[in-house]
């Protein structure tokens, strides 16, 4: 797993439990969580193609 051992990722992880406390990592997963879902729900959706073609009327306002 991208060269890191279980020694070093549990100095992360305590690393990470210092900078947040413990109370607040619950927190920063559902945040995470949360974003990952809505950015792949994104990825999924069909993009509204706009076309902005200038039509004659629009060539006359300016």
């Amino acid at each position: 797993m991208f060269g890191l051992g279980l020694s070093e990722l549990l100095i992360i992880l305590v690393i990470v439990v210092l900078l947040f406390g413990a109370g607040r990592l619950p927190q920063i997963g559902a945040g995470i969580g949360e974003g990952i879902r809505n950015f792949k729900k994104s990825m999924k959706e069909d993009k509204n193609e706009v076309d902005i073609t200038p039509t004659k009327g629009d060539a006359d306002k300016k």
